[in-house]
C-alpha cells in the first residue's frame, strides 16, 4: 500500500465531506459539489483531470433526454450491469442531502453517453417507483444482487429526518435511524418490497455493504439510538424465484466494529478496508483485506501504510472510493495556516505494482464514505474545499473546458446559517419559516456598509412588505447595526442656493371712493 501526498493549490467551493466518486471507462468523476450548480456547470458532475501535477475539475454534460439531478451528499451509490459478464454498467444513486439539507427520495440511473477529449456526455434518469418505496435518507447502502437470472437493487439503513408530527422547536432538524427495514427494487417494473427480519434489531448508518452474486455482507455502521458502533457481521441472501423473493438474513462471526470506512476493489473477490471511526474519539488507522468467495467471507488484518504524523494526530478523516483498489481520504488542516479550514489530501493506492493492471471487476460493492464526527451525531457543516495537484499519471484529456473556479460565487460569506449580528437568533436546528416567502432557508437582505455583509431578514425586524419593496426597489439597505453610522458618515448633500431677483415695486392702482351721495346721483340718472 502506498501512500501518495496530494497538495492543495488554492481554493476551491466543490470538495467537501460527503461527495462522490464515479469511475466511468477509466476516468473518474466528481458528484456531489457544495452548493447548488453554476452556469461554468449546470451538471454538478465534473471530470477530474491529472496532468502535469495538477488536478483540474473538467465540467461533464448531460443529454437533452436526461432528467435533472441535484448535488446529493452523502447518497448511496454502487454499480449495475446489465449480466455478470456484460462490460457496460451504469451507476444507481439513491437518497443523500441536497444543498439546502433536503433529503431525497429519489432514484437515479446514471449512465455514459458519448466521451472524448473535449466533452463527456452523460444520461441521468429518474425511476418511478412504486409499493413500498424507502423515505428520503442519507447515509445508508446500494447493493445489486444476481439471482436465477434476475437482477434486483438491495436498500438499507441510513438516517432522516424526525418525522413532522414528532418534531420539536428545539429540535426541528434532528435526525434519527432509519428502521432497519430491508428494501428489494425492481428496476425493470419499479416495485419496491420492503422485508423486515428479526436479525436486524438496530437501525445503521455509515456502514459498509460488499456484495457478490445472490449475497450481501453488511459489517460495522453507527447506531443513533445507541450510540455504538456494531461488531456484527451480517450475511443477506436474496433469493430471486418466479414467485415472490425470499429474503434472509445470518448473524456470522468475525464483523468489526467501525464506521464511516471506505472499501476498494482490488480484485475480482479481493476488497480493502481502510479508515473509519473505532469509538466516538478514536480513529481506525488499521487496514484489512476482504475475500468473497462462493457462500463465505473472509475478513484478515493487512499491513498499514506508513501513516503521516498529521493523519495520526487529526481528529477526523474522510474519503471516497476511486475505483481500480484507490482511495482519496482527506484531513483538516492545521490550524496555524492562513485558512484554518484547509485540508490536506492523500491518495492511498491499495494494489501492489504487479496487480495494478486494466482489468474489469465483475463484484458489485457499496461504501457509504462519510464525514461523520466521532463524538457527534447530528449532520456535519459544510467545509472549505480544495483544487489539489499530485504525482500521478495523466489522464488523455485535453485542457479545453477546464473548470474554472472564478466562475462559481464564493458562498462562504452568504451562508444562510450565519450568526449575521450580534443579536441574531437564526438556528439552523430551531428554525421555522417565519416569511410566506421562505421555504427551507431564511431570507437575507444584503447590508451596504463597507465591503457589504448578509443578514437575515427576521433578525432585522422586517414587516414581510417592507422585504419585498427592498428587494423589488433599487436602494441601498444599511442594517440595524449600521444604519446610525451611515447617517453619521453620509456626505451632507450640496444646497444650491437660487440668486433672487429683485423685485420690481407694484405701481398703485388708485381708486375712487364713491361717497354715498355720489352713488344716489349715479343711480337716479341711470333710470331717467
Amino acid at each position: 500500500m502506498v501512500l501518495q501526498v496530494v497538495s492543495a493549490v488554492n481554493n476551491s467551493s466543490l470538495l467537501q465531506p460527503g461527495f462522490s466518486l464515479l469511475n466511468f471507462d477509466r476516468h473518474v468523476f466528481f458528484f456531489g459539489q457544495k452548493g447548488w450548480p453554476k452556469r461554468s456547470c449546470p451538471t454538478g458532475v465534473f471530470l477530474l483531470d491529472i496532468k502535469q501535477n495538477e488536478l483540474k475539475m473538467k465540467p461533464a454534460f448531460f443529454s437533452k433526454e436526461s432528467c435533472y439531478l441535484p448535488p446529493l451528499r452523502y447518497p448511496a451509490l454502487c454499480t449495475l450491469r446489465g449480466n455478470v459478464e456484460s462490460d457496460e454498467y451504469q451507476y444507481i444513486i439513491h437518497g443523500g442531502k441536497t444543498p439546502n439539507n433536503d433529503l431525497s427520495d429519489k432514484i437515479y440511473v446514471m449512465s455514459l453517453v458519448s466521451k472524448n477529449s473535449k466533452k463527456t456526455t452523460f444520461q441521468c434518469v429518474e425511476k418511478d417507483l412504486s409499493g413500498d418505496v424507502p423515505e428520503a435518507r442519507y447515509g445508508h447502502t446500494i447493493n445489486v444482487v444476481h439471482s436465477r437470472g434476475k437482477s434486483v437493487s438491495v436498500i438499507f439503513g441510513g438516517r432522516s429526518y424526525t418525522p413532522l408530527a414528532q418534531r420539536t422547536t428545539e429540535k426541528w432538524n434532528s435526525v434519527v435511524d432509519c428502521l432497519p427495514s430491508v428494501f428489494l427494487i425492481d428496476f425493470e417494473f419499479g416495485c419496491c418490497t420492503s422485508y423486515v427480519l428479526p436479525e436486524l434489531q438496530d437501525g445503521l448508518s455509515f456502514h459498509v455493504s460488499v456484495a457478490r452474486n445472490d449475497t450481501i455482507y453488511i459489517l460495522g455502521g453507527h447506531s443513533l439510538q445507541n450510540n455504538t458502533r456494531s461488531p456484527s457481521l451480517y450475511k443477506l441472501k436474496v433469493d430471486l424465484p418466479l414467485g415472490s423473493p425470499a429474503v434472509t438474513c445470518t448473524i456470522l462471526p468475525g464483523g468489526i466494529s467501525v464506521s464511516s470506512a471506505i472499501v476498494t476493489q482490488t480484485g475480482d473477490t479481493e476488497f480493502v478496508l481502510v479508515g473509519g471511526y473505532q469509538s466516538d474519539n478514536q480513529k481506525r488507522l488499521v487496514c484489512n483485506t476482504i475475500v468473497l468467495e462462493d457462500n463465505k467471507i473472509e475478513i484478515v488484518e493487512r499491513a498499514s501504510p506508513d501513516w503521516t504524523p498529521d493523519i495520526k494526530h487529526c481528529r477526523m478523516w474522510f474519503g471516497c472510493d476511486m475505483g481500480k483498489g484507490s482511495v482519496l481520504l482527506g484531513i483538516p488542516g492545521a490550524n496555524k495556516q492562513l485558512i484554518s479550514d484547509a485540508n490536506y489530501f492523500y491518495i492511498l493506492r491499495c494494489k501492489g505494482a504487479e496487480e495494478d493492471k486494466e482489468e474489469e471487476l465483475t463484484a458489485q460493492i457499496c461504501s457509504q464514505t462519510s464525514t461523520e464526527d466521532p463524538g457527534d451525531s447530528t449532520p456535519f457543516e459544510d467545509s472549505e474545499e480544495f483544487c489539489f495537484s499530485a504525482e500521478a499519471n495523466s489522464f488523455d484529456v485535453d485542457d479545453t473546458d477546464a473548470y474554472n473556479e472564478d466562475d462559481e460565487e464564493d458562498e462562504s460569506e452568504t451562508g444562510y446559517w450565519i450568526t449575521c449580528s450580534a443579536s441574531c437568533s437564526i438556528d439552523i436546528n430551531t428554525w421555522v419559516p417565519f416569511y410566506s416567502t421562505e421555504l427551507n432557508k431564511p431570507a437575507m437582505i444584503l447590508c451596504s456598509s463597507g465591503a457589504g455583509h448578509w443578514v437575515h431578514a427576521q433578525c432585522m425586524d422586517l414587516s414581510e412588505t417592507m422585504l419585498l419593496h427592498l428587494s423589488e426597489a433599487n436602494v441601498k439597505y444599511f442594517c440595524n447595526e449600521h444604519v446610525d453610522l451611515n447617517k453619521v458618515l453620509r456626505t451632507p448633500k450640496k444646497v444650491v442656493h437660487l440668486k433672487k431677483q429683485p423685485m420690481k415695486p407694484l405701481r398703485k392702482k388708485t381708486t375712487m371712493k364713491l361717497t354715498t351721495t355720489v352713488k344716489k346721483s349715479f343711480l337716479r340718472r341711470l333710470f331717467e
